[in-house]
């Protein structure tokens, strides 16, 4: 109650303790599985979910393949990028954890000494949500999904602000969208290039995909060759 008397009527700091007061009134297995979540859980999922969708892609080995896994390599590099953005923010903005400004409370995670504002985790999450997004939106919805319970985390856990995840949400997402135009302009093609190249076609597309898909390609053409052979009997 300390802290909640503290925070005036600052609805950041209110819906912090709101969150967090959750975490004192559940189960101590229950925190440790918060903890887990938010601190990898969630990190680990969207990469095994890009895992997924990529092997999905191939398999199809469907025509816009190339383009379709430039985007899911965009999704990882977006995220990267997103935080070596988020270095001078951090830096200009010095926000303390908000453990440091704040009495009552339940911190779940311990020796978090950075600033809090943006968050990297909010930041890594929703880069890939939103860049699995771009590649697939099916993939890209549960993406999303995904790092939205990461934020959530968060300030479950104590470590940052409502404010530090949105602003971590709204970076990941500006850096994915706004660089995708330029990313799959220069990834694309390195992607069609290694879907013709012998050794690392694969990784574009299966080989038994690319088989039926030529099969598809040739059958077609056959039934015109024998079409135009046809009219050209009855015109004989």
């Amino acid at each position: 109650m300390a802290g909640l008397a503290e925070s005036g009527s600052n609805p950041d700091v209110d819906l912090l303790f709101d969150i967090n007061g959750l975490a004192k009134d559940a189960p101590h297995w229950f925190d440790r599985v918060m903890e887990y979540v938010g601190e990898y859980g969630v990190v680990l999922a969207l990469v095994l979910l890009v895992v997924w969708c990529w092997w999905s892609v191939r398999r199809r080995g469907e025509e816009d393949a190339a383009s379709s896994v430039a985007a899911l390599v965009w999704a990882p590099l977006a995220a990267g990028i997103a935080v070596l953005v988020n270095v001078p923010i951090r830096g200009f903005v010095e926000r303390p954890r908000p453990f440091l400004a704040h009495q009552g409370l339940e911190v779940l995670v311990s020796g978090k000494t950075d600033y809090s504002f943006v968050s990297d985790h909010a930041t890594i999450v929703m880069a890939l949500g939103v860049g699995l997004f771009v590649a697939n939106r099916k993939f890209g919805l549960v993406g999303i999904g995904l790092a939205l319970l990461g934020g959530f985390c968060r300030v479950y856990m104590g470590v940052h602000y409502p404010t530090d995840v949105v602003g971590g949400f709204a970076l990941g997402t500006a850096v994915a969208l706004l660089l995708s135009p330029l990313a799959m302009a220069l990834l694309t093609p390195v992607m069609s290039a290694i879907e013709r190249s012998p050794r690392g076609g694969w990784l574009i597309k299966a080989r038994g995909a690319s088989r039926a898909g030529e099969q598809k390609a040739v059958i077609p053409g056959a039934r015109k060759e024998a079409a135009g052979a046809e009219e050209r009997d009855l015109a004989a």
